[in-house]
């Protein structure tokens, strides 16, 4: 029986192919996004989920390249630091049953997870006025990327002994300037897009106040 679609395709236009996905998908979402409510947060998050799990796996054919990374920390700066957490722990999960589960995805949600981290604890410097600094993304998104790797990295440990440690990191630098570039590129492309999406769906509710001190009643 005639197949339609036994077609051969490279791997370079099967990266076309993934690019154009994952800007339908972007698209798709940013029209989804308008129709939103402000303060719809929790949804947004979900979708910057959708985003991320889609852009990790369509660019899988690219060494280290994804937007995962910025992503999370953006989350981290907009969100705090429990939100990113989740956001990068559920992207982990998510993306590894299709790319592969096992016991790297545990430090890769803790390679997320502390990106996220720093982006909350940096989040003043970062967010100046209400404006997000690009220039200082890109350097802690660069940064973030050596990072993560070598936070993974450790995984290697339960496999081989630890005084291969360092050479096993030295020899993955190159996939770790990857990730790099990668995150800078990312955060040139997405970085003001996203941060007003996401301004526009904070939270608008009061935290819940502490008293500083708490006055006997006896």
């Amino acid at each position: 029986m005639f197949d339609a679609h036994a077609v051969t395709i490279g791997p370079h236009g099967m990266l076309f192919i993934n690019a154009a996905m994952l800007s339908l998908i972007g698209w798709a979402l940013w029209r989804a996004e308008r129709k939103l409510a402000s303060g719809s947060d929790w949804i947004l998050l979900m979708m910057l989920g959708v985003f991320a799990v889609s852009g990790r796996v369509l660019l899988e054919p690219i060494p280290n390249i994804q937007p995962v990374t910025v992503i999370v920390l953006l989350a981290g700066v907009h969100y705090g630091a429990p939100r990113a957490i989740a956001l990068a722990t559920a992207v982990t999960l998510c993306s590894n049953l299709i790319l592969g589960h096992g016991l790297w995805s545990l430090y890769q949600a803790v390679g997320w997870s502390a990106v996220g981290v720093v982006g909350a604890l940096m989040s003043n410097q970062l967010l100046i006025d209400g404006r997000l600094s690009v220039k200082r993304l890109a350097i802690v998104a660069a940064a973030s990327a050596f990072a993560f790797d070598w936070i993974v990295s450790v995984s290697v440990l339960h496999s081989m002994g630890s005084e291969l440690l360092l050479p096993y990191i030295a020899a993955g630098l190159p996939f770790d300037l990857l990730h790099a570039v990668g995150n800078v590129a990312f955060v040139a492309w997405l970085a003001n897009p996203l941060s007003e999406v996401m301004s526009k769906h904070l939270d608008a509710s009061p935290p819940m106040a502490v008293s500083e001190s708490v006055s006997s009643t006896f």
